[in-house]
């Protein structure tokens, strides 16, 4: 969960600063990597990625750079960011 005045980033914010497409953001949110939290509009939800995810998902995109796979990516993207504090 996001704090109340920390800043966010929507989906094509996240894309830009990661180097991951919005459409590949989307398929790992379904495979709940990571849940970027919802911004309710109307009947709209707008999805709201904080600075800890946008690490995550930079972390996680530099070990499939290097050819891991996603759960793999993930898993060892996760062990960084818990060695660091999750500051990235």
């Amino acid at each position: 969960m996001t704090k109340r005045f920390e800043k966010t980033y929507s989906i094509g914010g996240a894309s830009r600063i990661t180097g991951v497409s919005q459409r590949q953001l989307r398929a790992w949110e379904g495979k709940h990597i990571p849940q970027p939290d919802r911004l309710i509009c109307g009947e709209r939800a707008y999805r709201r990625y904080n600075q800890t995810q946008i690490n995550l998902i930079a972390r996680i995109k530099k070990y499939q750079d290097q050819g891991f796979t996603l759960k793999t990516a993930a898993k060892k993207a996760a062990e960084d960011m818990a060695r660091k504090g999750g500051t990235g």
